[in-house]
C-alpha cells in the first residue's frame, strides 16, 4: 500500500503511541510488547477514506500473519476489521519490513486451528473471549 498520505494512529492514546515509537524506530522499539511480537497493521478507512494504523499482536502460520479482532472481549468489533471487511488490501509492518496483505476472516474450519495457537502467544484471548458473546474473529493476511 505505497501512499504518501499520512496514516492517523489508533485513538487509544496508549496504542497511538507504541504504533508511533514502532514506526520511527523501524520496528526496533515496539516490535516485542510486554513479551509479545506485535505488528503494525495499516488499512483503509470505511467511511473516511483516511489511512489508519493499529499495532496488534500477531502471529505466523505458515508463510501468513494472523491477528485477533478481540478489542479486549468488547462487544462490537474493532474498527480496523470493519475496514478490512469493507477493503480487505492493507500493509503490515513487521519490525522494518513493510507487506502488502490481503486480509480475510478465518472459516470457522480454520479458526478452530488457529486460535489456539493464537491463545499461546496472548492468553488474554481466552478471557476475552468469555467476556463477549460476539464470536471474536481470527484474521489472515496473505503477502499480495
Amino acid at each position: 500500500m505505497v501512499d504518501t498520505e499520512e496514516p492517523l494512529d489508533s485513538a487509544s492514546d496508549w496504542v497511538a503511541e507504541h504504533t508511533r515509537r514502532y514506526v520511527e524506530s523501524g520496528g526496533e522499539d515496539g516490535h516485542y510488547w510486554r513479551g509479545v511480537p506485535t505488528l503494525v497493521l495499516t488499512t483503509r478507512g470505511r467511511k473516511s477514506g483516511h489511512l489508519r494504523r493499529n499495532a496488534l499482536i500477531y502471529g505466523v502460520h505458515g508463510d501468513d500473519h494472523v491477528v485477533v479482532a478481540s478489542k479486549g472481549g468488547d462487544d462490537h468489533h474493532p474498527l480496523w476489521y470493519l475496514n478490512l471487511l469493507a477493503e480487505p488490501k492493507a500493509s503490515i509492518q513487521v519490525g522494518a519490513d513493510i507487506i502488502d496483505v490481503t486480509a480475510r476472516t478465518a472459516t470457522p474450519d480454520e479458526k478452530a486451528l488457529l486460535w489456539p495457537e493464537m491463545v499461546a502467544v496472548w492468553g488474554d484471548y481466552a478471557s476475552y473471549q468469555e467476556k463477549t458473546e460476539r464470536d471474536i474473529p481470527v484474521v489472515i493476511l496473505t503477502r499480495r
